[in-house]
């Protein structure tokens, strides 16, 4: 498996807090959907996948251990979306609505 974030990976995802990582998840999330939109579906999977590998550190990181539920519901949802059948109605608004939050509270 080719590691994107390798920094991240090595030990510097787990020195930003919760907002800084969800909103990071949130900028690749972003990525994939505007690449959905303009229709190259192979950018829009490796952003997607980026989000996922962002998003697997997240949920490895032991300070997030309180998290665990809502962070491993985010995986699945995420998933749902761009790779299931959308089981959870989820659209490319709900997601920027979700992550714009992170993103302000990550920069206040």
């Amino acid at each position: 498996m080719n590691i994107e974030h390798q920094n991240s990976a090595s030990g510097g995802w787990t020195k930003l807090s919760l907002p800084e990582q969800l909103s990071n998840i949130g900028s690749e999330v972003e990525r994939a959907i505007k690449w959905k939109e303009k229709g190259n579906p192979e950018y829009s999977d490796k952003a997607f996948f980026r989000s996922l590998e962002l998003l697997s550190l997240s949920l490895d990181a032991k300070k997030n251990s309180h998290r665990l539920k809502e962070l491993a519901r985010l995986y699945e949802a995420l998933v749902d979306y761009f790779k299931g059948k959308n089981i959870f109605a989820s659209s490319d608004q709900l997601w920027r609505n979700y992550f714009y939050s992170f993103n302000w509270l990550a920069r206040k």
